[in-house]
This record gives structure tokens, sequence and C-alpha cells, in this order.
């Protein structure tokens, strides 16, 4: 659909003031998906001149995707506003603290502009050696919040210890992986995540896997949709959610008696249509009773986590952490169970002063196993 075209088909009716966590948060029209496409149209028809401060406006974004999920004429907000950071980006209105995260990624090949020699440092401390050459048949993508935040190590621990249990011949690729490009390209640095994109897949030929495996639902959406788009080109390989690995891995588990709740990534829910899988898991663990939040699926609200807003404004996001986590409370929960490294660590900051525990899926599956 051609940029015009979709700013043209908002009937004004508000349906995503409802749905936005940024508005829930400032109350400003302007932060309405609503707002924000009539801010374009007014660019576009020569009304408005691009400045910093209507870049702002554009990059004050979860990019959760619930304003589209939830508009009745099927505007597809989300690709303006990439479109629209596109063209802000190349005319040098990216706001300083997110042309610093580019800036960063492009030259580091992570968010955290840590040295590629520290991406295998969440495997010290595991009792196996992680299998990193070989001709393996599944590649696992580790991603950058996993491999560079030590309070998200437990997750590829998990992940490859449960690998190790099924028998699974995998590898990774340390310090040869590199950010999937997710936050460039929602900067509106195409070409970078291109290029991003173009190195990773090169990479992951090399071992000649025929099953790419995530555990980040952004990782998993590149992937699986942008890439072949950024490259013309169809997938090189089948690429996989560890929530849907786990669905179907046939684990044997230990009894939980806790009641929970699950928490919809993003990328993987609204992004992906990944809603049934981490489910089917969940319930598949014996004694454990699942409780739906009021907004789930869908219609799930955002952790908070994501669109880069954490380097732009970084409380924004845990203020909508704890809206997500007052729904929590309000069905029972003691637990709740996400499935992606982001989501944990934007839930897990305020957790505690609401008496929950926020755990990812996998970890979840790893603590569980019966051995």
């Amino acid at each position: 659909m051609e940029l015009s075209e979709a700013l043209y088909r908002c009937n004004k009716c508000g349906f995503c003031q409802a749905s936005c966590p940024f508005y829930q948060l400032t109350r400003e029209e302007w932060a309405t998906a609503r707002g924000r496409l009539r801010l374009v149209r007014e660019a576009l028809e020569g009304r408005l001149l691009p400045s910093d401060r209507y870049a702002l406006r554009l990059y004050r974004c979860f990019m959760c995707g619930a304003c589209s999920a939830t508009c009745p004429s099927g505007v597809p907000i989300e690709e303006v506003l990439l479109k629209t950071r596109e063209e802000l980006a190349l005319e040098g209105f990216i706001p300083s603290p997110l042309e610093e995260l580019g800036s960063r990624v492009a030259s580091t090949g992570n968010i955290s502009g840590e040295d590629k020699s520290l991406r295998l440092s969440w495997a010290q401390n595991l009792d196996f050696p992680v299998r990193r050459n070989g001709k393996p048949d599944f590649v696992y993508f580790v991603g950058c919040v996993s491999s560079l935040y030590p309070q998200a190590y437990g997750l590829p621990q998990s992940m490859v210890y449960l690998l190790e249990k099924r028998g699974v011949n995998y590898s990774v690729l340390g310090e040869e992986e590199i950010c999937c490009g997710y936050p460039l390209l929602i900067n509106g640095q195409v070409e970078l995540a291109r290029e991003m994109a173009r190195k990773n897949v090169a990479k992951v030929k090399e071992t000649g896997a025929k099953v790419l495996i995530t555990t980040c639902p952004s990782c998993y959406r590149m992937w699986k949709e942008v890439y072949p788009e950024l490259l013309g080109e169809g997938n090189p390989l089948e690429v996989v959610h560890s929530s849907q690995w786990l669905a179907e891995a046939g684990l044997s588990l230990k009894p939980l008696e806790e009641k929970l709740t699950y928490h919809d990534p993003c990328d993987l829910g609204r992004g992906c249509g990944v809603y049934e899988e981490p489910r089917a898991f969940l319930r598949s663990i014996p004694g454990l009773s699942l409780a739906e939040m009021p907004l789930t699926r869908a219609e799930a609200l955002c952790c908070g986590g994501g669109g880069n807003v954490e380097s732009l404004e970084p409380t924004a996001g845990e203020e909508v952490a704890k809206m997500r986590l007052e729904q929590a409370r309000l069905v029972g929960a003691k637990m709740v169970v996400t499935a992606c490294p982001q989501c944990r660590r934007t839930l897990s900051k305020v957790a505690r002063a609401v008496g929950l525990r926020v755990v990812d899926i996998v970890e979840l599956g790893a603590k569980l196993l019966a051995d």
C-alpha cells in the first residue's frame, strides 16, 4: 500500500487511543496512531516541515502494533511509521540517543557496544561445552540481549540445556553472530539493517543447518518475515521460535502447582501470529493453572520494552510495565511467563514491587524438566 493511500484510510475513529501504551502515559493526541498519522499527512501535504520536534513525536513509540491490530479501517500503521522513519533518517532527523544506538550497532554488531569476543560470556558457567562446530541441524541464534546482558544469561543457558537433553544437533555462532538488525530497521536505517541481514544469512548458510531457532521474538520476526523482504530472496532455512519448539519437543515435565499468566510479546504475537504454541506448552505442565489477563493475544498490552524507547526515554517503559503487571495481579497470578528476553528484562524491573515473579518460558521448561 502506498503511504498516501494508507494515510487517507484513517477515519479518525479513535480505536487506537484505547490500545496505545504511549497514550496511556501521556494522554496527548499526538501519541495515538490517529495523531501520528495526521502529523505525517500534514508533512506529506507540505503544511508541516520536518523538524527535530516532529521526528521525536514519530520516534516516541513502542512499535508494539496494537494500533494496527485494533484499527477497523485496516491502516498498516507500523508500515507508515517505518517508512516515515526511513525518510527522517535520510534527512538527518533521528533523535541523538537513537542515532548513537544505530552507530553502536553498526560499528560493534550489538546493541550494548561490547567487543564481539564477549558474545559467549553467558556460556562460561555451564557444566557442558556449548557446541560451535561440526555440521549442525539447528543453529541457535542467541540475540544481543541474551548474549550481553548478565540478567538475561539464564535464557540461553536454559535453551542449550534443553537442546542437549533432547539430543539436538545444534550450534551457536558465538562471536561471529551479530545483531539481527531490528534496532536499525525501526530507526529507519534500512540499508544498515540490510547489511546486517546479509552478513547473518551468509554466516548461517556456511553451517549447512536446516533450522534456525531463536529465543528472541524480534530476531525471529527479522529472520522469518523481514530478511526475505530486505534481501529479495526466500529463507534459506526453517525459522522457529523457542516457544514453538517447546510445544513440539515432548518434554517430560515435573508438576508445578501454581497459578500463572502468559504475557504475549508484541513481535511474537501481533507481529508473527504465534499465540497458541506457548500456551499449549504451559498447559502441558502438570498441576499448572493458566489465567489469562484482560488484554491478551492480539489485544495484549506491550511490556514497555519495544521500539528503541528504552534508549530514548528510559522511564516510559517502566510505567507501561507497571500497567501490564497490574493486569497480571488482578487475575490472581503469582508468576508471569513470557517468551522474550526484553519483555522479561522490562517486566522484572518492577515485578518485585507488586509481588510477582517474571520468567521466560524456556527457563521454566528447563527448571521443570524431569531427568
